[in-house]
């Protein structure tokens, strides 16, 4: 039997923390042969309701679950991870400006990327899912110089989940047909879902999808629209399916990526497609040997650099806005 790892969920009480919570305990995540410890992290308030989690948790009887810590102090809920998703955050209310947020969350930011540099463990890898979660993911990185650069990530998984079931369904296929869809840039209504580079049971999507009006507009629109139209259809946000994005993205940097296809992760751009290095930027990214690579080479109409260009440069305002704030150095 292996070793037990450590894996921290923060927002471990809300929506989100419970629909993955679950799925991380049942062995889905990291495999039934790899024990888990999970601690929970979440504000001091949320702790009664963490207490009916904690007991649901155990009445689930996982046999690869060794451990639960529930707690509000950020040192314990980050002692000895190897992985932390990073879900809490504050979420925009109505009159909010985008600065404000940044503010608020910030600050949440600075100190958890401190306490995971303090308390975490060696390897431990973090994927930050709380809105922005782009800048949020930049905060806390750049809170945690101690913490290698390459094992920050943010989530565009439920971005190009969303745009692989649109084309799916357009094209009267199985969902399973559709590959090499990347979202680039920031996981916001400006993000990017590179169809031009997508493929449909092995063939280019515009050969098989071929109204290119409905691909630039209606299909690139409704993937950046999908959360209000799922928050006001149902009136409550996404939850599960991202909980379900998240664990895909982690599944996607633990496991290799199949042969000539590239999934979306935020990542600390490198200079890759002309975009400002060291922003977290999602890019179409592979995973070789453990090691997360974003994929060279890929063809960018001017259509496509026009919303890749937009989309980089609310990252590169977000970036901006930290930094006259204080929360980047």
């Amino acid at each position: 039997m292996k070793s037990p790892i450590r894996v921290a969920v923060t927002g471990a009480a809300g929506a989100i923390g419970y629909s993955i919570l679950f799925r991380i305990a049942s062995g889905e995540v990291f495999g039934a042969d790899q024990p888990i410890i999970l601690n929970l992290v979440d504000i001091e308030p949320a702790m009664p309701v963490m207490e009916g989690v904690v007991m649901e948790l155990q009445d689930c009887a996982s046999p690869v679950l060794k451990g639960l810590n529930a707690t509000s102090k950020l040192e314990e809920g980050f002692n000895g991870i190897s992985w932390a998703l990073l879900i809490g955050s504050v979420s925009r209310k109505p009159g909010m400006e985008r600065k404000d947020l940044l503010g608020i969350n910030g600050k949440i930011f600075t100190g958890q990327g401190q306490a995971i540099a303090k308390h975490a463990a060696k390897d431990v890898r973090i994927v930050v899912v709380g809105n922005p979660c782009n800048t949020n993911c930049l905060i806390a990185m750049r809170s945690a110089p101690e913490v290698s650069q390459d094992r920050w990530f943010a989530m565009t998984r439920l971005d190009e989940n969303r745009g692989k079931a649109q084309l799916a369904k357009k094209a009267g296929v199985d969902i399973t047909t559709v590959s090499n869809l990347a979202i680039w840039g920031n996981h916001s209504p400006t993000m990017f879902p590179d169809f031009y580079n997508a493929k449909i049971g092995g063939k280019p999507a515009t050969e098989v999808i071929k109204d290119e009006n409905w691909l630039q507009n209606d299909f690139v629109t409704t993937v950046a629209q999908r959360g209000t139209a799922v928050l006001k259809a149902r009136g409550a946000g996404s939850a599960a399916s991202a909980a379900n994005a998240a664990i895909d993205s982690v599944k996607s940097i633990i496991h290799p990526t199949p042969a000539g296809d590239w999934n979306s992760l935020c990542v600390p751009s490198d200079g890759s497609y002309g975009i400002e290095k060291g922003i977290i930027c999602s890019f179409p990214t592979r995973s070789i040997a453990g090691k997360v690579e974003i994929v060279q080479g890929l063809k960018v109409n001017d259509f496509s650099r026009s919303k890749i260009d937009a989309t980089v440069k609310e990252l590169k305002d977000e970036k901006a806005m930290a930094t006259e704030l204080g929360l980047v150095k």
